[in-house]
């Protein structure tokens, strides 16, 4: 009984971790061997038979027959009169074979057994999470919410291995419920406090790489490299891309027809603004990519300081910033330079702004009565005094310094 007993811990253990035959045996008969030595000082003289398939198991001992005055060891050796008893033909110099029973040792020494092994199974199931995810660093797993906690999320992958999503590697509009399933990357693995720790992230540049490498086959194929990606969680990334095959557009292979492919990212990544650039080794023509959709009209660089100064119509200016400075600030990390913008100054014309450009700032009743006086741009306005506006219109001082703020800080 106590013999099934260890069996059904076994197989038990062994189909719930899905731990390999060999292995299993190999520490079914360490365990056993450790209760012969510490019962009986050797193991050398034992032979353990394991039958998973039945359940079963058998310990055998091989002593050699010597007189009953030349015993030394009763664990390596056995008396001749003993001997008889077991089979009446055996002769001095024999050696015999008689099987031990696991009940012979005491039930608290089987407990401690059961203990052991159960111990062993799981010390070994912890390390083969361990390793299998050690090897999968930077791979995207899939599984299903298990629990939700305020800075952490518990996940359980297919074979019910417990993975961590840290709060800090969420995207901020994310929001999962338990039973939910959830797609990350593995980005950690470690042992901490003898258990496998495996982390995974939704916010980390490599997430998005193996997105497209999901997504674009040519991608997984090699035949189109990611060179770098910069990205803002939940809001906004820069992918460079190259091929290697002329024939193929880069950009639009990842982009997809009418969007296909960069759509299923886009919504895993909770409506992340993707843009794909084409990359090159033209510093000037890498940033203006880098920029889009502001236009460049010209860049003046310093390559040893790594900065860079763009020039753009007045009009492209906050379309070359982006929305909080996104668009300039991932475009400096993508393309490794410090960028400055500035409006276009060849020509005084040009870096006037018309006064229609302010009527979303200034009344339309105040703009008639600068272009009364001749005034239609701003800088024809602020090449004024304030007592000559004051004088030639009906505006009041007040009124008058207001506007020249907002004129001036258009070309702040």
């Amino acid at each position: 009984m106590e013999n099934l007993n260890l069996i059904d811990t076994f197989l038990e253990f062994k189909e719930l971790k899905n731990i390999d035959r060999a292995t299993m045996m190999s520490v079914l008969e360490d365990v056993f061997r450790g209760l012969l030595l510490k019962n009986y000082g050797s193991d050398e003289n034992f032979d353990i038979i394991i039958n998973i398939d039945k359940g079963d198991f058998e310990i055998w001992r091989n002593r050699e027959v010597v007189k009953d005055k030349d015993v030394i060891d009763e664990n390596l050796q056995i008396a001749l009169s003993k001997a008889k008893k077991i089979d009446d033909d055996y002769e001095v110099g024999e050696e015999v074979t008689d099987e031990v029973k696991l009940i012979d040792f005491g039930r608290r020494a089987i407990l401690s057994l059961r203990q052991n092994l159960t111990s062993r199974i799981l010390d070994l199931e912890k390390n083969n999470v361990f390793n299998k995810y050690k090897d999968r660093i930077g791979e995207v797993v899939t599984g299903e919410v298990y629990q939700v906690w305020k800075r952490e999320i518990l996940v359980l992958d297919d074979e019910g291995n417990e993975l961590i999503l840290s709060k800090t590697e969420q995207i901020p509009s994310d929001y999962f419920r338990k039973g939910d399933t959830i797609r990350a990357v593995v980005i950690k693995v470690e042992m901490r406090n003898n258990n496998p720790l495996i982390l995974l992230s939704r916010t980390s540049s490599v997430f998005l790489e193996r997105l497209f490498e999901l997504e674009v086959p040519e991608i997984f194929d090699g035949l189109i490299t990611i060179k770098k990606i910069v990205r803002v969680p939940g809001e906004r990334a820069k992918i460079a891309v190259e091929s290697y095959d002329e024939r193929i557009d880069p950009v639009g292979a990842c982009v997809g027809m009418k969007g296909s492919r960069i759509h299923g990212i886009v919504r895993e990544l909770k409506n992340e603004n993707i843009d794909v650039i084409n990359f090159t080794t033209n510093t000037q023509l890498y940033i203006t990519r880098a920029l889009s959709p502001a236009k460049i009209i010209s860049i003046k660089l310093d390559e040893e300081e790594h900065r860079a100064e763009v020039y753009l119509k007045p009009n492209e200016v906050s379309l070359a910033i982006g929305k909080g400075g996104l668009n300039i600030k991932l475009a400096g990390q993508l393309t490794g330079y410090e960028i400055d913008v500035y409006r276009e100054s060849d020509t005084e014309d040009e870096e006037d702004v018309n006064l229609e450009e302010f009527a979303d700032e200034i009344e339309n009743w105040i703009l008639d009565e600068l272009k009364a006086i001749g005034c239609d741009t701003a800088k024809s306005v602020l090449e004024l005094s304030i007592e000559d506006l004051v004088k030639r219109t009906d505006l009041e001082e007040e009124t008058i310094k207001d506007l020249i703020k907002i004129l001036n800080a258009e070309f702040e």
